[in-house]
């Protein structure tokens, strides 16, 4: 088991969260529990705080159908023939508003949106537990995680959808669902939320393995306003941070005993001993014990091989660059327990020439299966300095050589020469691009840069990606017939 980390999986049959401790806390599903009876003691808080976390872990987000969705939209992927029509949909751009999986992501997210809710709904009942039962850090800290998560989850939406309702109360008994707004307003809130959030949260020194930090919350705010692009206001978000550095070894930062390192900012967290009963049926709700993703099994080359790295993705990669090897397998590698096998699979019936390292088991193990632990890094350091390079970079008066320095830490672990100084904006734009495609392959980061960086319809020329139309996902069919204030008239432009 993995020392120090939060459970966060809800146990809806039992009625139980366990926590890291394995101390069992009590917990009645959180969609059905009532303010009166409930955040009596820092046990139900931070049970109803738990069970945000635990829609992280839904097939819909992190569990399978995320990475498939960003990977693939990305074209960091390519398909080999038994890969699901589904999944295969976001490789040509054909999904349509009734795909379930886009569905999932939805629901997924505004479920742990929802259940943030109760929670920061509930902060005058919380701030009414006596001190001495639980303190007031405590109590703040629980509401600052909440923040942290709907903010995240808002992200979720925002960067997918564009306008969408902006909900942060509990849903009206009668089931009448909100309207739409403007992406402007639910960026606010996300603002808002982290704002909030930052101050109450504590560092990741004092802060048990998995939760909300404060520097986890800086982190995700500077992104936000990069995103903006409120450079400045960014810039000052990721200058605050402290205690984070890169990794000394790349591969560390995809590794089940290496998890929450030093370069590690905040992680989608896994713990295949912790139970997976409900893999197959926590697609949106993330009740039931959900500890594993299907990540390794879908993409590991000596498995169910589902998707390999493209062509146009492995030769970004610059001669001795060691992230190459490290996120890649070809012919000839060493893998497996005691790297007792030689990998002999390339070119594969689909085309590909390489097979998935980063986030595999194979370091380890000769086989994948259904259950990886392995977490998923959603923020970490070197993300953030070449964040901190763009900004540099594009802020009024920004210094290029200063932006370069930052590329250039992150090219040091890589063990590849320094860029110059001395480029030109335009250059350190250019340097930015292929340093982000590289460090964070296979990270689900790329679409969402093409798409802000407007060169989408260029860098997915020929896929069947539309300009105006696949910058956003369509707003799940679903929703609109279940919805009284969202009709097909709100949908997406061209869907």
């Amino acid at each position: 088991m993995k020392k120090n980390k939060i459970f966060l999986t809800i146990l809806a049959t039992l009625g139980l969260v366990l926590s890291c401790n394995d101390d069992s806390l009590e917990l009645t599903n959180p969609n059905e529990l009532l303010p009166d009876s409930f955040f009596e003691n820092p046990i139900q808080v931070q049970s109803a705080v738990n069970a945000i976390y635990s829609n992280l872990q839904t097939q819909g987000l992190y569990s399978r159908h995320m990475f498939f969705m960003m990977d693939n939209m990305a074209h960091e992927n390519g398909g080999n023939p038994q890969l699901e029509a589904d999944k295969r949909q976001y490789l040509d751009f054909s999904f349509t508003p009734s795909h379930g999986a886009i569905g999932a992501y939805w629901e997924s997210c505004y479920r742990g949106i929802n259940k943030a809710n109760y929670v920061i709904g509930n902060e005058e009942t919380i701030n009414a537990i006596l001190p001495s039962v639980m303190t007031n850090e405590d109590k703040q800290r629980a509401l600052g995680e909440a923040k942290f998560l709907r903010g995240l989850f808002y992200f979720f939406i925002v960067t997918r959808f564009g306008d969408a309702p902006l909900i942060t109360t509990l849903p009206p008994e009668d089931g009448v669902g909100f309207s739409k707004n403007t992406e402007a307003e639910i960026y606010a809130q996300i603002v808002k939320d982290l704002k909030e959030a930052i101050p109450v949260l504590d560092t990741k020194a004092n802060t048990e393995n998995g939760r909300a930090t404060k520097g986890a919350a800086q982190a995700l705010l500077g992104k936000v306003y990069l995103f903006l692009e409120q450079y400045e206001d960014a810039m000052a978000q990721f200058n605050d941070l402290s205690g984070y550095a890169l990794e000394d070894d790349y591969f560390d930062n995809f590794k089940e005993e290496t998890e929450f390192g030093v370069e590690s900012i905040f992680e989608i967290q896994y713990d295949d001993d912790l139970g997976f009963g409900a893999q197959w049926n926590s697609d949106r709700s993330g009740e039931g014990p959900n500890e594993a993703t299907f990540r390794g099994q879908e993409y590991g080359f000596n498995d169910w091989f589902n998707v390999f790295p493209t062509d146009d993705l492995l030769e970004e990669y610059e001669a001795g660059d060691i992230r190459f090897e490290q996120s890649f397998y070809v012919n000839g590698d060493k893998f497996g327990k005691d790297s007792a096998l030689t990998v002999d699979h390339f070119p594969s019936n689909g085309g590909g020439n390489a097979g998935w390292a980063k986030y595999n088991n194979y370091y380890k193990d000769d086989n994948e299966d259904q259950t990886s632990g392995i977490n998923f890094k959603y923020l970490r350091y070197a993300d953030v300095l070449l964040m901190m390079a763009e900004c540099e970079s594009m802020r009024p008066g920004g210094d290029q050589d200063v932006a370069v320095g930052y590329i250039n830490e992150v090219r040091e672990r890589a063990m590849v020469d320094p860029l110059p100084m001395g480029l030109s904006q335009a250059e350190v734009f250019e340097a930015l691009i292929h340093e982000r495609k590289v460090e964070l392959a296979g990270e689900q980061c790329r679409f969402n840069d093409i798409i802000r960086w407007g060169i989408a319809s260029t860098e997915l020329a020929g896929t069947g990606f539309q300009e105006g139309k696949h910058e956003r996902l369509p707003i799940p069919q679903a929703e609109i017939d279940a919805n009284i204030n969202i009709s097909s008239a709100d949908q997406n432009p061209g869907y």
